[in-house]
């Protein structure tokens, strides 16, 4: 099923970045939607973008850029009903009704919401059947408004050609590889070596020394396109611009976090058995670090062993219930590992001291990328 990923109104570091990911990782397009924005602002978004990406972008405002630009689409709204003048690339629309998609059946697709209740407006309810969707045509249609990954297969049932998706297509961008760290110190390396998720836990610090971590370590996240997350620290993450956060068993519940901090930013979830995983899927995370996997001296108060046993019996479980959100392996983990982690089908892995006590951070890190790769 075709992917389309739609910008948050507002703009944030690294957003080109995460733009040329999902583009490459095979999302159709990406539909650049900034309604309070200047035509500069756009353009600087654009600018900072390789032009090799440009033919997958399309506006939702100031259509003289896209041909300035030669991007892929415009996408016809209330605010702009009408493409440019002499444009000949993509035209897409915005419905809210099986009767609007039939008049604008002659575009190359149209956007139908809210399929279902949408994440990002609570109070924007949706408005269809089941059955009125399959008896609709809807082969150049893309749902839109409360869709998830966990709904991708009900949306093909339904017929829709594709999905668009806001706070998802955001969320959701795991890495093989999670350092959790308490240090800037090897940080660049770790990231020169291709990680591109950084996860700051410092238990014991005070909140004063958890920021001037955060401070130091956020740019070079930023200057690699990595995501940041804080362990704990909810009350830290809009404030020091953080990606998301990661929450113990013993920490603030995932219901509460998502009130603070809203739909677009990351919550991970910390979970030992297979009830824990359930809960915290019901609760919205966005992924789940699974573990230990064997003992560590990273972390006290250890939950119980998994071993591979136990995440094969997880993941088996996360299968036969639909939980489809990634979960990372966490917990004394080594190089002699990882193929048989993978094996396990979790997502990735959640590694500290592999990396940090390195001589070599970069290679190490780069290693751990290749093998769970190949």
């Amino acid at each position: 099923m075709k992917l389309i990923a739609i910008t948050t109104p507002n703009f944030w570091h690294g957003e080109h970045l995460s733009i040329c990911r999902l583009l490459d990782s095979g999302w159709t397009r990406v539909h650049i939607r900034k309604p309070a924005a200047s035509k500069c602002q756009i353009s600087n978004l654009i600018e900072n973008i390789p032009a090799k990406y440009w033919h997958s972008l399309s506006l939702h405002d100031h259509f003289d850029l896209a041909i300035k630009y030669n991007l892929g689409g415009v996408h016809l709204n209330q605010r702009n009903p009408l493409p440019p003048h002499g444009w000949n690339g993509l035209i897409s629309r915005s419905c809210h009704s099986i009767e609007e998609t039939r008049q604008y059946s002659h575009l190359d697709y149209v956007t139908l919401s809210p399929i279902f209740n949408s994440i990002s407006k609570p109070d924007y309810l949706s408005n269809f059947s089941a059955n009125e969707l399959r008896n609709a045509n809807l082969s150049t249609v893309y749902a839109l408004g409360g869709v998830t990954f966990s709904r991708i297969k009900e949306l093909k049932e339904l017929g829709f050609s594709g999905a668009a998706m806001l706070s998802e297509a955001w969320k959701t961008k795991m890495e093989i590889l999670q350092l959790i760290t308490h240090t800037d110190i090897g940080l660049e390396d770790a990231l020169r070596g291709g990680c591109r998720w950084v996860q700051l836990r410092m238990k014991e610090a005070s909140d004063f020394e958890f920021s001037e971590m955060a401070k130091k370590i956020l740019p070079l996240c930023r200057n690699y396109g990595a995501t940041l997350i804080f362990d704990d620290r909810v009350s830290l993450v809009d404030e020091l611009g953080a990606d998301g956060v990661h929450l113990g068993k013993k920490d603030m519940c995932v219901e509460k976090a998502r009130q603070i901090l809203g739909p677009t930013k990351i919550i991970g979830a910390t979970a030992n058995t297979e009830e824990d995983v359930l809960n915290a899927f019901k609760s919205g995370a966005d992924y789940i670090g699974l573990g230990p996997f064997r003992f560590t001296t990273t972390k006290k108060g250890l939950s119980p062993i998994l071993g591979l046993e136990g995440y094969s019996r997880i993941m088996s479980y996360c299968s036969s219930q639909g939980i489809t959100i990634p979960v990372v392996a966490i917990g004394g983990i080594g190089i002699e590992d990882l193929q048989d982690l993978r094996q396990t089908g979790v997502n990735g892995v959640a590694i500290s001291g592999l990396i940090l006590k390195s001589n070599d951070k970069k290679l190490i890190t780069k290693s751990i990328i290749d093998i769970w790769k190949n």
